[in-house]
């Protein structure tokens, strides 16, 4: 008969994940504050996330990409990938909300355009 032996195999740690390094990095941002930790946030990862959900997802889902690419980059190239990540959610947000301010503004110019034509 066979002798069955268990073999333990690690798990491979993903981003996010329980290191110590990342709870130190979790610690720190803890102290600072929510609004702080979206500032201090290396790739730009949760701007990415919320200019998907209160911006224009297509561009907003082009800056989680380059978040998640600037993560796993060499240190030169990260930092160019998290501004380009910054960059596209900032450009997501804005875009949402000029596009929101202007379909009142766009209502309201139309129906006054409409009075003028319905007068005369």
């Amino acid at each position: 008969m066979e002798r069955s032996t268990e073999v333990n195999i690690p798990l491979t740690t993903t981003p996010g994940s329980a290191d110590q390094s990342d709870a130190d990095h979790q610690e720190n941002h803890t102290k600072r504050g929510f609004c702080a930790a979206f500032r201090y946030n290396e790739f730009h990862r949760r701007l990415a996330i919320c200019s998907i959900i209160c911006g224009f997802s297509c561009i907003g889902f082009k800056a989680l990409i380059y978040s998640v690419k600037a993560e796993h980059a060499t240190s030169d190239n990260a930092r160019r990938l998290s501004k380009k990540a910054r960059k596209y959610s900032i450009l997501s947000i804005v875009l949402w909300v000029i596009f929101i301010i202007s379909i009142p503004v766009l209502m309201a110019l139309i129906s006054y355009i409409v009075t003028l034509v319905d007068d005369d």
